[in-house]
């Protein structure tokens, strides 16, 4: 009762429910866009071809953009340009002293970088329409309806038109709305393939009968299972205690108290397993070339690498490791934090000040970052598993013997066809937690209750309970 009477308090404050208002109208509008097709393709022998490629880079992308890239909407391209130039200015904040000054100036630094992505995204969404109309233009099917001239560079002002609008729609979001603008629009495109994924359900259970009443609780616990593990390490972090020492300022005493330095286990997010994904999906977009598909060495290598197999798995885990530890390295400095940490009298109790902190930290970062990868790889295998196993019985030497002795499940799958994926079950949970978050302060700084009992130390003022 306490969530839904929480949920009407929302709407009770005029402020919110407007935010929240104009966020689902934003989304609306970009869902609308993914009816508006691309003047010059054939939708429908495309929709066909990309059925055929679920497991390569252009299935990934399509998977971001809601099914618009399958279908070429003027909306094809998504927010992808826009993640991939924020990721390319922050990775360049290391190496670029300029990037490195503008983003330790505050307010008016951030809004330099922003502007600059917003450049680098409309210079990477004409690179990338230009390499999909004349992909199209090259591949066998007769996907283009007029090629030539005319044709691509009528898809390069639609496509990065498309995602200028887009960026504008995320940013209107972000500033007038609730949430983050970027995050719900992918949230927005990802979810939409949740009916499709019910009905598929529904006629496996009480129309074709392929699955049992028993299979489809299992499949559900199953999902309930990994939302909450999900919830609770993004959640999780390490509290590292920090005292501050009294100084005397003027004819003030300043400091003395105790604070925490928060850790969290999974600092990078999604990030590493989108790196990892992209690299893997690689591979797989090479098959489509002739060159490396007629070669046999080469394509022995390539499809060694494909879907569910166990060198695809192995690398999967090893890359989300490494992204992890590498994206971390680049969002939090341990020297840099202890050197700030001494400059204001803090210190960790029983740790000496400067670089015996750094270590401390190092130490501490590297165990909880090692434990975010894991989890991170695990939650991506799970629904791989679900969906077509791990082919273990492809191993050399081995897998005669593992044909015969491991379970079927593990090695063919449980044949669930299930839309949401590791990365995308991951981006939905968090973007939902993230929202209902500020949803939540915002009716608790208003003096009502939010959604979960821990958060409603402040009655509302038109609660009833």
């Amino acid at each position: 009762m306490k969530f839904f009477e929480a949920f009407a308090n929302v709407f009770r404050v005029p402020d919110l429910r407007n935010r929240v208002l104009f966020t689902l109208a934003m989304l609306a509008i970009y869902r609308l866009g993914g009816h508006i097709p691309t003047p010059g393709i054939d939708a429908a022998r495309l929709q066909e071809a990309f059925q055929q490629n679920k497991g390569t880079l252009l299935g990934f992308i399509d998977l971001f953009s809601g099914g618009m890239f399958s279908q070429m909407a003027i909306f094809a391209l998504g927010i992808m340009p826009y993640i991939t130039a924020s990721i390319i200015l922050q990775l360049m904040t290391v190496v670029v002293p300029t990037l490195e000054k503008l983003q330790k100036e505050g307010e008016l630094g951030r809004r330099k970088i922003t502007q600059w992505t917003r450049y680098l995204t409309i210079i990477l969404a004409l690179l990338q329409s230009l390499g999909i109309a004349t992909g199209l233009q090259s591949m066998e099917g007769n996907f283009v309806l007029n090629p030539g001239i005319g044709f691509v560079m009528m898809t390069m002002l639609s496509l990065t038109t498309g995602t200028a609008f887009i960026m504008w729609l995320g940013e209107q979001i972000t500033e007038r709305g609730i949430g983050n603008g970027m995050s719900l629009i992918i949230f927005a495109g990802i979810v939409v393939g949740l009916p499709h994924a019910i009905t598929e359900i529904y006629n496996n259970v009480f129309v074709t009968r392929n699955w049992s009443a028993l299979h489809l609780i299992i499949i559900l616990l199953v999902m309930v299972a990994v939302v909450a593990f999900i919830v609770l390490v993004e959640r999780g972090e390490r509290r590292i205690p920090v005292q501050y020492a009294k100084r005397v300022v003027g004819r003030r005493m300043m400091g003395g108290q105790s604070t925490h330095l928060p850790l969290k286990v999974n600092a990078g997010g999604v990030i590493p397993v989108i790196f990892a994904s992209s690299l893997l999906a690689f591979p797989q977009t090479l098959l489509q070339v002739p060159a490396f598909r007629d070669n046999r060495w080469l394509r022995g290598m390539l499809e060694s690498l494909g879907y569910a197999e166990p060198l695809h798995a192995l690398l999967f885990v090893l890359g989300i490791v490494f992204f992890c530890f590498f994206y971390v390295s680049i969002i939090f400095n341990p020297n840099e934090a202890a050197d700030n940490m001494r400059k204001y009298g803090g210190f960790v109790p029983g740790i000496r000040p400067g670089k015996n902190t750094a270590e401390y930290m190092n130490k501490i970062l590297t165990k909880i970052t090692m434990v975010g990868g894991l989890y991170l790889a695990l939650l991506s295998l799970i629904p791989q598993i679900m969906i077509s196993g791990i082919k273990l019985q492809h191993l050399p030497l081995a897998g005669n013997f593992i044909d015969s002795y491991f379970p079927r499940w593990l090695l063919d799958g449980l044949g669930v066809n299930f839309y949401f994926g590791g990365t995308s079950l991951l981006i939905v949970v968090g973007v939902a937690m993230d929202t209902v978050n500020q949803v939540e302060a915002q009716l608790i700084m208003r003096h009502y209750e939010g959604f979960t009992p821990r958060a409603g130390r402040i009655r509302g003022r038109r609660s009833t309970f």
